[in-house]
């Protein structure tokens, strides 16, 4: 048996956002053409090592539905033009949730993940009637993950202790 410890993080004013800077060579775009072969695609490259599980066994079809929603929209960043990660946000009301956030395993550590965050939230608040943008990171996440969204301004509202084994 493993302790898993999920943690929700909140932000509900856009001036709370404290920004990392963009390293040059640092391109983020939004997907302006919804293809559920992408977000599946980065949702393995990127999630596999983090035990990302929840949506392995999905059909065409629900990936479809999920990716090609209007309620969410997807982003790449690319560090000197190779693919190096990505993130996705979910609207529910006026909620908006980092639904997936992650680099590709080559570009952890080289200062990126400030700046994708960053642009992440800045995205989500940008999003019409957004009042609330949040995220959920857990222990099975990269070290340095909740550091991350604390560094960003995000807020602690709940915690969650879960056995697996």
């Amino acid at each position: 048996m493993s302790l898993i410890i999920t943690t929700y993080l909140e932000m509900r004013s856009s001036a709370d956002l404290i920004t990392a800077p963009v390293p040059p060579g640092l391109d983020i775009r939004e997907c302006g053409e919804k293809r559920f072969a992408f977000n599946r695609a980065m949702y393995y490259a990127v999630g596999t090592k983090w035990g990302w599980t929840d949506k392995y066994n999905w059909s065409d079809q629900q990936w479809k539905a999920y990716a090609e929603s209007e309620r969410l929209r997807t982003w790449q960043a690319h560090y000197r033009g190779a693919l190096a990660g990505y993130y996705e946000l979910q609207l529910s009301g006026t909620d908006v949730e980092i639904a997936y956030f992650g680099l590709n395993h080559p570009f952890i550590g080289r200062g990126l993940g400030g700046a994708l965050l960053s642009h992440a939230i800045q995205s989500a608040w940008k999003w019409s009637g957004t009042r609330r943008v949040w995220v959920h990171t857990c222990t099975l996440d990269h070290p340095n993950a909740l550091s991350n969204y604390l560094a960003r301004g995000l807020r602690i509202y709940r915690t969650r202790r879960e056995e697996r084994g």
